[in-house]
């Protein structure tokens, strides 16, 4: 029995009954989410894998020494006073973007982890050092500065012509490098009400939700406004508002049978059928068709003084061979076991089931979602 009868046959064990989840683990509060940073910066100590002759990166030093007292005019002009500020040449500094995600709640002083990416020619940032650069928001605040060592995981190397790369040596993180300056407002603390996002958008499941709330505190407390939403009252007092949320995120609600699904991954042979999935009548044959060549390549001699010429002749022979597999019925209704216990019969290839699938499909007797990948 091949591995893709296995995990078949394994799918029989998924039609188990529902059990309740905490209402953390189905919504979250509307308001209190992550915020994306971002941030332009320099990575200097660099072993000659910066960005060289970059003009970008060039002004970006020029404009950071400047800061400290170091004009570098005089140097970066010619005889004849034009500039040739892109002629210096700094192999071991880098442009980079530095990307990071400020959590909800964040206080100033709070640390948090920032991802440190190139953006001119440098061909790697292992041994390099951040320094200090601002992190925007969406509106332009500064919410958080960074800096500092970067841990690299990639590595490259070149000798006599040759080079090889392991993972992505451009791409670095500064671990707990970036420091919050300002908290992102939240409607938490401020709001008359409180609103529960589901996850996954289900009106059986907020309806549940909003049940287990009005039975828990009283009814009024709760209310489904649609599939995802589902709006709490909540106490003025921020104490009181924060003892009330985590009774609220432990209570228990048994979520809706997830919709009829069907995955398969053809290429690895993997099929995943949800417990809801039904075939209305239908028949079905798998089977195939195989045809043999075979070449016979012989020689016509002539005969003894017949001054003929030796000639090759090929001969082929084609033999067409039909497997023989019967027709299964599928009748109205049938159950996931059912299901498996047809396609196994057959002996089903990843391939095979998936054209018997879409057939189904097509004809309107599937009724689920098939999801080929």
């Amino acid at each position: 029995m091949n591995i893709f009868r296995i995990t078949l046959m394994l799918l029989c064990l998924l039609a188990i009954t529902a059990q309740a989840d905490r209402v953390k683990d189905l919504a979250e509060v509307a308001g209190v989410r992550d915020n994306q940073l971002i941030g332009y910066g320099l990575v200097v100590g660099l072993n000659g894998t910066g960005d060289g002759k970059i003009s970008f990166t060039s002004q970006s030093m020029t404009s950071m020494l400047a800061r400290f007292g170091v004009n570098l005019s005089d140097m970066l002009s010619n005889y004849d006073g034009t500039s040739s500020r892109n002629a210096l040449e700094l192999k071991n500094v880098a442009a980079v973007m530095l990307t990071a995600d400020l959590s909800a709640f964040a206080k100033p002083g709070q640390r948090m982890d920032v991802t440190v990416s190139t953006i001119g020619a440098a061909t790697s940032l292992r041994g390099g050092t951040l320094l200090m650069s601002r992190m925007l928001g969406v509106d332009g605040d500064v919410y958080a500065i960074a800096q500092g060592a970067l841990a690299v995981n990639g590595a490259s190397a070149e000798a006599e012509g040759s080079s090889a790369v392991v993972n992505v040596p451009t791409v670095g993180r500064v671990p707990s490098g970036a420091t919050v300056e300002k908290m992102v407002a939240t409607p938490f603390s401020t709001s008359e009400y409180l609103v529960m996002n589901l996850r996954n958008a289900d009106f059986t499941t907020n309806r549940r939700l909003a049940t287990v709330v009005n039975d828990t505190f009283g009814l009024g407390t709760a209310e489904a406004l649609d599939a995802v939403s589902t709006r709490i009252l909540a106490p003025s007092d921020i104490n009181q508002r924060v003892v009330f949320m985590s009774m609220i995120e432990n209570l228990e609600v048994e979520p809706a049978a997830p919709p009829a699904r069907i995955v398969v991954n053809s290429r690895t042979g993997t099929v995943v059928i949800s417990r809801n999935v039904r075939v209305d009548a239908a028949a079905v044959t798998h089977g195939g068709i195989t045809v043999t060549v075979q070449a016979n390549n012989t020689v016509s001699q002539p005969a003894a003084f017949s001054e003929g010429q030796t000639t090759p002749v090929a001969n082929a022979g084609v033999n067409i061979a039909e497997q023989q597999n019967n027709m299964f019925l599928f009748q109205p209704g049938i159950q996931l076991q059912e299901i498996v216990d047809a396609v196994n019969a057959v002996g089903a290839t990843p391939s095979s089931l998936v054209s018997i699938l879409q057939a189904l499909k097509s004809s309107g007797s599937l009724r689920a979602d098939l999801i080929v990948i």
